[in-house]
């Protein structure tokens, strides 16, 4: 799908991937699950646990989501994962919904060498080794330009990643600015029919 495809068309296939430290048991992940199994029962919902190795995740991504159509595909993502789901949908000609992602993960990342209880399951733990922030410096490299058949939901009050950083890297498409909220946009439920229309189901 190139970027003058309409994007209204209605998203058969969508892949939800989470933020670091996080898991498909996340806040975002469960209310867009549900709707879609309420609403859209007969959309192929892919949201998997991803590795800590971002090379890794890569590569589950892009075997999850082969074959798919790529004008009725999308991918969402938080965080971490809204820069792997930049990377993939400027990858694969795919729309994306970015919320609160990543800019520079490398960068930002490089002081979370080490072990990490998981955030939905302190009981696991993620080993983020110092060569993973070298494997995300080669996927900031490798980023496509950017697309227009994106919509970012950034919010001002995000307490770990700088909001202006990432209306600037997500300018090229739909961006809805929060006033306020916070990193896991835990209001998100409020901002679902804005994804909802993007994805073509309204």
């Amino acid at each position: 799908m190139n970027s003058s495809t309409p994007s209204r068309l209605a998203v058969t296939h969508l892949l939800y991937l989470h933020g670091f430290r996080s898991s498909p048991n996340s806040f975002k992940a469960r209310v867009l699950a549900q709707w879609v199994q309420n609403h859209q029962p007969a959309v192929q919902w892919v949201c998997p646990q991803l590795p800590a190795s971002p090379q890794q995740a890569i590569t589950l991504a892009l075997s999850l989501t082969q074959g798919w159509p790529q004008a009725t595909s999308a991918v969402v993502g938080s965080s971490l994962g809204g820069f792997y789901a930049q990377w993939l949908a400027r990858t694969l000609g795919m729309r994306s919904v970015l919320l609160n992602p990543a800019v520079h993960p490398a960068r930002d990342l490089a002081s979370q060498i080490g072990t990490h209880p998981a955030w939905h399951d302190p009981s696991e733990q993620v080993h983020f080794q110092s060569e993973f922030v070298d494997e995300l410096m080669q996927l900031e490299a490798s980023l496509p330009p950017a697309r227009k058949d994106s919509l970012a939901i950034i919010a001002k009050g995000d307490e770990v990643l700088d909001w202006r950083e990432m209306r600037q890297a997500c300018q090229q498409g739909q961006v809805v600015l929060l006033e306020g909220s916070d990193h896991g946009i835990s209001d998100f439920e409020s901002h679902l029919p804005q994804v909802i229309s993007f994805l073509g189901w309204d």
